[in-house]
Order: structure tokens, then C-alpha cells, then sequence
């Protein structure tokens, strides 16, 4: 088997149908499959994926639902072929990026993975319109494979295993920090890879529900899990979100000090500078402001996750199968 579409989803009703034809059409030129790695949708999500040929697979024990587990379940459909491709189930695929990723893997065996521009459909959350600032087009060596990609399997198996199934979040860079530590490449090219169909929360109530759901504590995970182990370095080094929560702790120390000696003008200047700063760089006050809300947020789930419990991630997710390829019929055996 040459490629395994690896989709992870959660109540993905509005998405899922091109999604998944959307990867069944990149796949069609090579010999694979599509894999559905459902969390435990509630929605119709599976209903509509049953009219497919491709396999779903669905987690056993919701309790374990994350990001990272999401990833790993769809990856372990995918042990036995050459290239694994991520994707989230609001996203479709281009079909063109596939070709060329394939043969950009082929020719360069140094390389581990490759990924290309995602595009943002949805632009109403904050989130995504600053994603979409930062997009870059230009081809370059990358420390994660942001949005998805394809990886080679063989470099997977090399680091153990694909993502750390603890991870809330930050699981294609935790991905990223093992494989690039053992002497890996990743690769992104300027090419069209995904369309993004992100939520349409509003940029507030995002932030609300990834604390809510865990999400921003990844950034703590991440760190607890590279605790002597040989990619710790890259984790500190790559890791924005460590760096602005040192930033942002140091700033709630100058805000505590300035308000408990009732230095108030003082006071304002702290609360504002950072403000303005964002502002100025993301050229809009609304985005300012909502970035520094987000890296409030983002500090205070990177402390939570240093102090979350681990399962070791080289320990198989249990899991259901609900639909075989071979059969299309229903089974329910699960897997340790």
C-alpha cells in the first residue's frame, strides 16, 4: 500500500462529505485508502461517512478524546504503507499537492514530510484571519508541517510513533521536534495543500471553548512530554508559545507590582504597551486586542498542561471498527 488518508474528526456533519471525497479523489491515482478516525461524534458524522468506500475507525473511551489522539488513531490504520497524510475533517484536500508531494518524498529520502499553504475559508473568528496573515507561500525547510501533511512512514516509525495521543494541541510540532532531532527534514512548499473550513465561532468564544476543551494547555503538555528526552532542546528553542508565556508571566508580575504599590498611571502604560504593539503589527486594534487576549489565555492553559496526568503514547488507543474496507460491514473489535 502506497498511501493512507488518515481524516480525524468530531461532529463533522457540514464537512465531512467533502472531505472525505475530496481524499479519495487525491487518492485515486495511487494504490490506498482513506481512513475516518472518528472521536465519538455525536452528529451524523459517521452516518454520512458509511456511504463511502473507506474505513472508520472510532475511539473507545471518549475520556481520551484530544487532539493528539485523533491524529495517532488515524496513523495507526497506516503502519503498513509508504506515506500517511493527515487531515482534520473540515478541510479538503487538493489533489494536485498529493502528486507533487509524493514525488518530492520519492526523490529526496532525506525528507520526513511535506506540507503546502492552507488556505482559510472562513475568515469571521480573529483566529483565522491572523492564520491567514501569517501563511507563507515561499518554499522552505519548516520545524512542523502545520494544517497537516504527508509523511514518510518509515520516519514515523523511526521516532516511535506519530502523536503523542496526550496532546490537546501542538501535536504536528511535537511531531515535528522528534523527527527533526533524529536528522529528519520536513518540507513545505508554496503549493495549494488544504481549503480550511474553520468554525465559525467568534475569535472570543474560541478561546473560551480551547480553554474549556483543554486545547490551550498543549503548549505545557508538549514541554512536560520532551522532559529529558532528546528533543527537549528543539521543544524550548521552536516553541513559540513557551516563549510568549514567559513574556506574559513577567507582564502579570509588572501588573501585580504596579497595582500594589497603587502606581496607576504606571499601571496604564503596562496594560497598554503591549496592546498597541499588537496592534501595530497585526494592523488592527480589534486583532491587537484579541491577540493579547489570546496569549493571556494561551499562558494560562501552558500552566495547566505542565500539570496534566500522561498515558505513555507508545501505548495503542483502544478503539471500534465500524466500517472495513474489505466488507463495508460493521464490527466492534477493539484493540490495546
Amino acid at each position: 500500500m502506497l498511501i493512507v488518508v488518515g481524516i480525524k474528526a468530531l461532529n463533522e456533519e457540514d464537512h465531512i462529505a467533502r472531505t472525505i471525497e475530496s481524499a479519495l479523489a487525491a487518492l485515486d491515482p495511487f494504490t490506498g485508502k482513506v481512513v475516518l478516525a472518528d472521536s465519538g461524534s455525536v452528529d451524523r458524522t459517521v452516518e454520512i461517512a458509511r456511504r463511502y468506500p473507506i474505513e472508520i475507525v472510532q475511539l473507545a473511551n471518549t475520556d481520551e478524546r484530544c487532539c493528539g489522539a485523533g491524529a495517532q488513531l488515524a496513523y495507526q490504520s497506516a503502519m503498513d504503507a509508504d506515506f500517511f497524510y493527515l487531515l482534520d475533517g473540515d478541510m479538503v484536500l487538493d489533489a494536485e499537492f498529493l502528486k507533487v508531494a509524493v514525488a518530492r518524498l520519492q526523490a529526496d529520502p532525506q525528507v520526513a514530510g511535506i506540507s503546502g499553504v492552507v488556505v482559510e475559508c472562513n475568515l469571521v473568528s480573529q483566529q483565522y484571519r491572523i492564520s491567514q496573515q501569517n501563511t507563507k507561500h515561499e518554499e522552505a525547510n519548516v520545524d512542523r508541517l502545520d494544517g497537516g501533511g504527508l509523511y514518510r512512514v518509515a520516519a514515523v516509525a523511526s521516532v516511535n510513533y506519530f502523536a503523542d495521543r496526550n496532546l490537546h494541541a501542538f501535536e504536528e510540532f511535537e511531531l515535528g521536534a522528534r523527527l527533526t532531532s533524529k536528522g529528519w527534514r520536513l518540507l513545505r512548499i508554496g503549493q495549494p495543500a488544504v481549503y480550511h473550513y474553520g468554525h465559525l465561532t467568534g475569535g472570543y468564544r474560541l478561546l473560551w471553548r480551547r480553554l474549556r476543551s483543554g486545547y490551550s494547555g498543549g503548549a505545557g503538555e508538549v514541554l512536560r512530554a520532551a522532559l529529558g528526552q532528546p528533543h527537549f532542546k528543539a521543544v524550548l528553542l521552536r516553541l513559540r508559545h513557551l516563549h510568549v508565556g514567559a513574556v506574559v508571566i513577567v507582564w502579570w508580575m509588572m501588573l501585580a507590582g504596579a497595582a500594589a504599590s497603587a502606581a496607576w498611571p504606571l499601571l496604564a502604560v503596562i496594560i497598554a504597551a503591549p496592546w498597541a504593539g499588537l496592534a501595530l503589527r497585526r494592523g488592527s486594534a480589534a486583532l491587537g486586542l484579541y491577540s493579547l487576549a489570546s496569549w493571556n489565555v494561551a499562558t494560562l492553559g501552558l500552566i495547566g498542561g505542565l500539570l496534566q496526568r500522561r498515558t505513555p503514547p507508545t501505548e495503542p488507543l483502544s478503539h471500534k471498527r465500524l466500517k472495513s474496507l474489505a466488507t463495508g460491514t460493521q464490527t466492534q473489535t477493539g484493540i490495546r
